[in-house]
């Protein structure tokens, strides 16, 4: 759809993009620098964030389903890329046909793979997760410290073991350093295999936890891996919503579905051409009165914060423009959703989530435009 007959344009800025992987790679030392470009490039698109992460220089990436790391090959042809979900039953074949490398989790998946490689006579590459708190994926830390003695090793080469921090956000959560301390037990037993455990907040912990690779997501793509500073990254996306009506609502009148909102002068109304089909979310909604400070959704018009109206539906938002002359506001008229000084990790916070969440729903439905060339 071209953006003039769309609702919503999403901008993505893949110079951006390629600068903040190289300013993640140069935070992380002398370690590798991977890239996590799960839930289609958290947003981005695959087929345009994997070209131009590598020419910036990566070389390696990790996504979450086998589905992803395929599409992820067809423009990384000689990438090294792992997938974190693991090793679903059966589908070792793919991995093999696409070189691809299954992070495996469990004792299961181990004897899985090498009975696969087996199978194979060759001697396949995967990654070995080990749970060192997140209590999700992964084998215990008992039990990454049985590896040296599992004899289902010899049949494949761990090219990498791993773990994954629960709040590397908090810098200052001592989950962090039991963490760091757990995953060094377990590398410590197997002292030649490349180790990893830094995600992009990680990269950024006092003590540098950078092993041999770090793989940032979040920050590569403008989110703040360091919420209690000022964000290092440069922001990748912005989001445009198009006014498809303007009107004036009577005092005492609502606006939208439920009649949440209720106005208590004269308000002018802007309806956006985005909702929570688009990946916008409807937690977003201004419940209250107008006038009042709300945890809600905010838009930039014409250069002016303006607060939403009412409930985020499925096609539609309201946002009230009564302070912006009217001059400056017409039907057809972009309004900011994302973007200046509308930062993704505000509009996560006014949403009551997180930007991560935000950018992984970004919809199917907005017009595309990319700029720079990442080269």
């Amino acid at each position: 759809m071209p953006a003039s007959g769309a609702g919503g344009v999403l901008h993505i800025d893949l110079d951006a993009l390629a600068a903040n992987w190289r300013a993640l790679r140069d935070a992380a030392g002398g370690a590798e620098t991977a890239a996590v470009v799960k839930a289609n490039a958290y947003g981005t698109g695959i087929e345009k964030a994997v070209p131009a992460l590598g020419r910036a220089g990566c070389r390696t990436f990790f996504v979450a389903h086998l589905s992803e790391a395929v599409r992820a090959r067809a423009v990384a042809y000689d990438a090294t890329i792992y997938v974190l979900n693991g090793l679903l039953p059966g589908t070792a074949p793919s991995y093999a046909e696409h070189d691809l490398r299954p992070v495996l989790g469990s004792f299961e998946e181990i004897e899985e793979w090498a009975g696969f490689c087996r199978s194979q006579n060759h001697r396949l590459k995967a990654a070995i997760h080990v749970d060192t708190g997140m209590n999700r994926l992964g084998l215990t830390v008992p039990q990454g410290l049985m590896l040296k003695d599992t004899a289902a090793l010899q049949d494949f080469e761990t090219a990498l073991l791993m773990s994954h921090f629960v709040s590397a956000e908090e810098s200052d959560n001592p989950l962090n350093r039991q963490q760091a301390e757990a995953f060094e037990a377990v590398r410590s037993s197997l002292p030649h295999v490349p180790a990893s455990l830094s995600n992009s907040s990680g990269i950024f912990l006092r003590d540098k936890p950078h092993y041999d690779l770090v793989r940032p997501g979040y920050a590569l793509y403008g989110g703040n891996p360091t919420p209690d500073l000022d964000n290092p990254m440069r922001p990748v996306i912005g989001l445009e919503g198009r006014i498809v009506q303007l009107r004036w609502v009577e005092a005492e009148h609502t606006v939208g579905y439920n009649g949440r909102w209720l106005a208590l002068s004269k308000r002018r109304i802007a309806t956006i051409s985005v909702g929570y089909a688009d990946g916008y979310p409807r937690s977003s909604s201004a419940r209250g009165k107008s006038g009042e400070e709300l945890l809600a959704g905010v838009a930039l018009v014409a250069g002016q914060r303006c607060p939403f109206a009412g409930n985020v539906s499925m096609d539609l938002l309201a946002v009230d423009v009564t302070d912006v002359p009217e001059a400056q506001v017409k039907r057809g008229d972009p309004v900011t959703l994302i973007g200046g000084e509308l930062t993704l990790d505000e509009v996560g916070r006014r949403a009551g989530t997180i930007g991560y969440e935000i950018l992984t729903n970004l919809g199917s439905r907005y017009a595309r435009t990319y700029s720079g060339d990442a080269g």
